[in-house]
Order: structure tokens, then C-alpha cells, then sequence
């Protein structure tokens, strides 16, 4: 199987084969999943709770998404289509030196 990547920002979803044993259910933002929240504007990159589902495993986050697929939305990037699978969630990270910074969207 060939997997997929999304890229959104400074949101990266990376598909993976299956979700970790131990990864546990998370709670979304009302009915929303919010995967990053812009550091400037507050807008968010989200996914509705209907369609997919949010996992945590220590300090990695996963993105479930049901047979019919989801929408990856944000009010200054265009909707990204996401087909049914398990996904990594990567913020974006970027070299200053000596240090690490995530991305400011």
C-alpha cells in the first residue's frame, strides 16, 4: 500500500499502517478535532468529530479517519480531502541554530 501524506501549514499527516495497541481516545474540541491552533490568528486546523476520531499515545497524536473520508479545514488554507485510514499528526518543525521551533502559521 502506498501512503499517503498531507500537508496543510504547518500540519503534517502522515499515514501509517495501523494505530499503535496502546494509543488511547482523546477528547475533541466540541465537534471539531483541532490537529494546531495558528499562533497569530487563532484560527484552527480541524476536522469534524462526525467523520473521524483524535488518539494520543505519550506525546504522539493520531487522526482516525472513518470509511467515508473527512475534510482537513482552515480558514486561510484551502479544505484538504482526506481518505479513510490512521494518520501521525506532525507539527512542523523548523532549524534555528542550536535550537528547534515549530512553525508559525
Amino acid at each position: 500500500m502506498k501512503r499517503k501524506m498531507y500537508r496543510q501549514g504547518d500540519v503534517l499527516l502522515m499515514q501509517i499502517e495501523e494505530m499503535p495497541k496502546s494509543a488511547e481516545e482523546s477528547v475533541a474540541d466540541g465537534d471539531r478535532i483541532v490537529l494546531a491552533y495558528g499562533e497569530v490568528t487563532g484560527h484552527a486546523h480541524a476536522v469534524a468529530t462526525t467523520h473521524a476520531k483524535i488518539f494520543a499515545d505519550r506525546d504522539t497524536r493520531f487522526l482516525h479517519v472513518g470509511e467515508n473520508g473527512a475534510s482537513l479545514v482552515h480558514e486561510e488554507h484551502a479544505t484538504i480531502a482526506l481518505e479513510p485510514g490512521v494518520y501521525r499528526i506532525v507539527h512542523q518543525r523548523e532549524y534555528v541554530p542550536n535550537s528547534q521551533r515549530f512553525v508559525a502559521d
